[in-house]
């Protein structure tokens, strides 16, 4: 799941190599926290959280796909 969701970023974004996935043990499974460049984070959530609700449905049905639970979390690289 990590590196399909580094994939799908570093697709939407004008900095690929600010974007870093960090895997993270929750308590409902696994958490992937997303991180991009400040001046990408509008590209990768896009109008009304649409895109961001879009990746979060793609890495949820192969997770599921995997019998696992997945979560993704974007957040700004500092």
């Amino acid at each position: 799941m990590k590196d399909l969701l580094e994939i799908i970023a570093k697709r939407l974004v004008d900095d690929p190599e600010g974007v870093s996935v960090v895997e993270k043990e929750g308590q409902r499974g696994t958490v992937l926290e997303l991180r991009v460049s400040p001046d990408d984070i509008g590209k990768v959530i896009g109008k009304q959280g649409k895109i961001a609700k879009a990746i979060r449905s793609v890495i949820r049905a192969a997770a599921i796909h995997n019998k696992e639970f997945v979560s993704v979390d974007i957040v700004p690289n500092n």
